[in-house]
């Protein structure tokens, strides 16, 4: 009974989820303020935030009838009957309950009882995340449906699990990490795009107006260009403004692959045949935060 769980919990995300919090934990690292404790705990939120989205999604999505015949992604739980609403529903509640505990203990560990600020910042944060992950497909007035899918992503991806991370271990606010977390926060986004791109035709049916859905495929394509594209050059002015070494250029080659997929999406006139193309840029942005940070390192 436990496999269908797994398979909703959707494990080939994951490494996105955590992308961020590698590369704040790397940059921690570079001015000796590493802590294992919380790089262990911040990665166990991160991944109970993202299986708890993924969860969620899934109830969502299979409640509205979004996951219907036409959808060309692996199917959903609820779709194929594996897990009933109810046996979902109690999923969201248990994960949703997880990750606050786990955020607590996080948030405890980082700064104690000396940190009273800070600790109601990152528990409203944590509050944030898990509202954010649960409406992004629930409810009426569900964000996923309206278009501002993007953003949660650019923010809680991009922004919380790099600059929060960061924050995390230095409790010092440097400006230049917004650099290399506007860049994975874009990377995410254009996994969210591919994704929103291959389902254009299925959520279009379904009402559910993504930003793919309300620009149309073609100016999709172009947005997905200036994510990848933006990210590139964000990494390169923060490595310019930061040199040391030359090592802190190693990042260029998870760009490699994906700049190959912008000719892939380029040259794609059926969307649905993207479907592979997410999981190459959800690893490649895996890829680019390790080279990245090893770069900070080295």
């Amino acid at each position: 009974m436990i496999k269908p769980y797994i398979q909703a919990a959707r494990l080939r995300t994951l490494p996105l989820s955590v992308s961020g919090i590698i590369v704040g934990s790397f940059l921690a690292a570079s001015e000796k303020a590493f802590d294992w404790k919380i790089c262990v705990l911040a990665l166990a939120t991160t991944i109970a935030f993202q299986i708890l989205s993924n969860y969620a999604n899934d109830y969502g999505d299979g409640v509205k009838g979004t996951d219907n015949k036409d959808r060309v992604g692996p199917e959903r739980a609820l779709q194929s009957g594996a897990i009933s609403q109810q046996q979902m529903h109690n999923a969201i509640k248990i994960t949703g309950g997880l990750s606050l505990l786990l955020a607590l203990f996080l948030i405890y560990v980082a700064f104690g009882q000396g940190y009273i600020s800070y600790d109601l910042l990152f528990l409203v944060l944590a509050v944030a995340a898990i509202a954010a992950a649960i409406k992004y497909t629930i409810g009426k007035k569900a964000y996923g449906y309206s278009g501002f899918g993007d953003i949660f992503v650019f923010v809680f991806f991009g922004l919380v699990s790099v600059f929060g991370s960061y924050f995390l271990y230095t409790k010092q606010f440097n400006i230049l990490v917004l650099l290399p977390a506007f860049s994975v926060g874009l990377l995410s986004v254009g996994v969210l795009n591919l994704n929103n791109m291959r389902d254009l035709e299925s959520d279009t049916k379904a009402q559910k107006n993504t930003l793919a859905v309300k620009i149309g495929a073609e100016f999709a394509k172009y947005y997905h260009y200036y994510l990848l594209i933006t990210a590139f050059i964000l990494t390169l002015i923060y490595t310019s403004f930061t040199f040391k070494s030359a090592w802190q250029f190693l990042f260029i080659l998870a760009f490699i692959p994906i700049f190959k997929q912008l000719l892939t999406v380029y040259n794609t006139k059926d969307l649905k045949k993207l479907d592979p193309e997410l999981k190459k840029l959800a690893l490649s942005t895996f890829l680019f935060a390790l080279l990245f940070g090893l770069g900070q390192i080295m």
